[in-house]
């Protein structure tokens, strides 16, 4: 089986051999690290750490291992149990805590979990931060506190206060919404956004609300990732209830794709377009997205008067270029949307409101807010390595090669054609280089992925 070790968090598969996947002596070593981390951050006698977790059916064992391990290590625990993300990385600021600890595997098969870290901010740790946790958890002078010093563990719920804040938002127009008496169908996947999406709808006005797969269980009633072949009822059942929009989350709710009335995926590339178009129109500013997002983002930002700028991949990175450049409005091309005045981080819930807010006050349907957008097409391919070869050695190599071109370094190869862009990254867990590829149609796209994938082969040979 597998255990990812990286600087946003420790991902593996429950079961299995220590050190291999995610176990129970594997969970301890690491929160314990994180929690030794903490310590190492300030002069505080007593520390706190949210925690939540999506609904996975590991998730239960992984929680009660990692509060007693945070108690042992004399730090107190919020416990917000069934939580999204977004939820438990808002909590941390509320409660004042010193840090957060997310149970969740993202869109992974249910037989993964995973522990994704916070800092003070509720936000993920840097890569630096992330390096020093790998090395405490490697070096085994872990340190736990004595029986007086425990940790104390209580119960809170956030769920309310999260929902309750979006709705605060000024630019969420419950009043549009509610006239407009929306007709939406939900997929929750059988984890915690069957809890909380269904509650958003409701405080946002919406009050024909279709729920699927809404036991959160942890049974994934299908592939985890939101893309369009794992969404095939939700897709059938939008047309099937002549809904006005369908709505489709991973199972920690942070990624949130949308089927138009006609039960066609509007795209996930297009959630952050769209409810950015949306924060433009009422608050003139910049925008950030990462390398392998759409330029859709650029263009609408562009024509209203705004700033575009492009991350390295990776939430982390797409939030320290948002501050850099006062982005009011950022995120990533899986349906990530990252809204400043409410948190730095991926939200699908005000994804959610602020998409519902557009849709009422536009006046138009799902299918045709989409088709007032640049139109673009992505495709994702990518090309096998012997393991002896020095990719960064062939990225360099492929920068030197179209130089005369705009070329970004910040993360791997970017090169921007009039006509598209292609995106090459080196995978950090297996010998592949990662292409993505845009143009304006699948056609062109495919083309540019081609001659990138045939000069990579000739490097190979020459």
């Amino acid at each position: 089986m597998t255990l990812i070790k990286s600087i946003s968090g420790i991902r593996g598969t429950i079961g299995g051999g220590t050190g291999n996947n995610l176990t129970p002596e594997d969970i301890v070593k690491f929160v314990a690290a994180y929690g030794q981390w903490l310590k190492s951050q300030t002069s505080a006698r007593r520390l706190t750490v949210v925690v939540g977790r999506d609904a996975r059916i590991s998730g239960q064992m992984v929680k009660m291992l990692v509060n007693g391990t945070l108690s042992g290590c004399g730090i107190d625990v919020i416990d917000i149990d069934l939580a999204s993300t977004p939820t438990t990385e808002m909590a941390v600021t509320h409660f004042k805590a010193d840090g957060g600890l997310i149970l969740t595997a993202s869109h992974n098969p249910m037989e993964w979990n995973a522990l994704k870290m916070l800092n003070s901010k509720g936000e993920f740790l840097n890569g630096a931060e992330g390096e020093e946790i790998l090395r405490l958890a490697d070096g085994g002078a872990l340190q736990y506190v004595g029986v007086d010093e425990l940790g104390i563990i209580r119960a809170e719920q956030f769920h309310t206060e999260h929902i309750d804040a979006i709705v605060s938002l000024p630019l969420v127009n419950t009043k549009a919404i509610s006239q407009k008496k929306f007709k939406v169908v939900v997929d929750g996947i059988n984890s915690v956004g069957a809890l909380i999406i269904p509650d958003l709808l409701r405080a946002l006005g919406v009050t024909e609300i279709i729920e699927l797969n809404n036991e959160p269980n942890g049974r994934f009633a299908h592939p985890a990732e939101p893309l369009p072949e794992n969404v095939v009822d939700v897709c059938n059942a939008v047309e099937e209830n002549d809904a006005d929009l369908g709505i489709v989350v991973d199972p920690d709710v942070d990624r949130l794709a949308l089927i138009d009335e006609n039960g066609v995926m509007f795209g996930e590339e297009y959630t952050i377009v769209a409810v950015a178009d949306y924060i433009l129109r009422h608050k003139k500013g910049n925008t950030v997205s990462n390398l392998s997002s759409s330029r859709a983002l650029r263009d609408i930002t562009v024509a209203s008067g705004g700033s575009y700028s492009a991350s390295a991949v990776g939430e982390v990175n797409v939030v320290a270029e948002m501050k850099r450049v006062n982005a009011v409005i950022g995120g990533e091309g899986n349906g990530g949307v990252i809204y400043p005045e409410l948190h730095y981080g991926r939200d699908a819930l005000v994804g959610i409101a602020f998409f519902l807010s557009h849709l009422a006050t536009a006046n138009v349907t799902v299918s045709e807010l989409k088709n007032t957008y640049p139109k673009y097409t992505i495709i994702k391919d990518k090309i096998n390595l012997s393991p002896e070869l020095d990719v960064d050695q062939l990225l360099e190599q492929i920068a030197e090669k179209y130089k005369n071109e705009n070329v970004s370094r910040i993360d791997g190869v970017k090169i921007d054609f009039e006509t598209g862009w292609v995106h090459l990254r080196k995978s950090n867990t297996e010998p592949i280089v990662r292409i993505y590829c845009e143009a304006s149609t699948e056609q062109k796209a495919k083309e540019i992925a081609a001659a990138i994938k045939s000069n990579i082969n000739n490097s190979f040979t020459n």
